[in-house]
């Protein structure tokens, strides 16, 4: 309603503020219905995108995973071992010995830490053969191992110096026997160890990894002055023992096992009670288990061995 009020030629209109258009109710109620569905609808879009999304992101991870683990085909590892065996090279293992290897590899857990001593003819074989997992070669020349890492960045490999001699072997073999409880005990952190025939100049991250196969096929041992493998066989014996995790047995092989260095080195630091097979070629297996710190054994490398006083 409007009051007039006339003075003059001037005229006042005023407007009562309660007397408004009256909203229609029903209007209320549709609006709130738009509303809910609206929010309803949003929400629904919303988790239905991330949950199409997360589930998509996890099917694509373990399809990623799956594909990443799965084995070499076997026409594949048939083929490596094969052109591997037949090469030209001087010194490469024979079908037979390699093979052995290779079924052990194959067996070994994902991702399988395989430690080999001497960059040789088969260096790439083994490198593919373990390729779900981490291959390290040592070799003692260091300009050669700088060689093979330039020409195949895939190689992980490192250099050593080796300080024993073959013609020293009956000495070393004493040397260590005396020191079994002490620097040259069967258990330990040969990265802190003064064992003489320890390798205690590794990348320090090595000493930390649990080595599911070991294979020695090297330093080079054909001359009384070369540095044999006595050092390695020593090394990968001390590793095995000495293990925080992952499997508790470690498959060590020794190639050149015919000659003495080899051969004797076995029998002291990785043990007959331990050797699972020796080829009619050249290639002896062991397995070795870790030792818990706690056992008493862990002063002695051999059941049959006894320790010195």
């Amino acid at each position: 309603m409007k009051n007039i009020i006339n003075n003059g030629n001037t005229k006042l209109i005023l407007l009562h503020p309660y007397i408004q258009k009256q909203t229609n109710p029903n209007r209320f109620y549709l609006i709130a219905l738009v509303s809910v569905f609206t929010i309803v609808s949003l929400v629904t879009l919303v988790y239905t995108r991330e949950s199409f999304h997360t589930t998509t992101s996890a099917t694509a991870t373990t399809t990623t995973a799956t594909n990443h683990q799965q084995p070499l085909p076997k026409s594949v590892i048939k083929a490596l071992i094969h052109y591997a065996a037949a090469t030209n090279t001087t010194n490469h293992m024979s079908q037979t010995d390699i093979r052995q290897i290779s079924d052990v590899l194959k067996q070994c857990s994902v991702p399988c830490n395989l430690l080999v001593f001497g960059l040789t003819a088969e260096t790439l074989l083994w490198n593919a053969l373990n390729h779900h997992g981490r291959t390290v070669f040592i070799d003692e020349n260091r300009y050669y191992a700088a060689y093979v890492e330039d020409k195949f960045p895939e190689i992980e490999a490192y250099d050593v110096q080796y300080t024993t001699k073959i013609k020293e072997l009956n000495e070393l073999i004493t040397s260590v026997k005396e020191q079994t409880r002490n620097e040259c005990r069967p258990v330990q952190n040969l990265l802190f160890s003064d064992c003489k025939i320890g390798l205690n100049d590794l990348p320090n991250q090595l000493y930390e990894l649990d080595w599911d196969v070991i294979l020695v096929d090297g330093p080079r041992g054909y001359w009384p002055e070369g540095p044999g493998s006595i050092s390695a066989i020593f090394t990968a014996g001390v590793l095995a023992r000495s293990k925080k995790g992952g499997n508790h047995k470690t498959h060590v092989f020794v190639h050149n096992n015919n000659r003495e260095v080899e051969k004797v080195s076995s029998e002291e630091f990785l043990c007959k009670e331990n050797l699972v097979k020796s080829s009619k070629d050249l290639l002896a297996h062991f397995v070795v288990e870790r030792v818990a710190e706690e056992d008493g054994g862990r002063n002695q490398f051999c059941h049959n061995h006894p320790v010195a006083s």
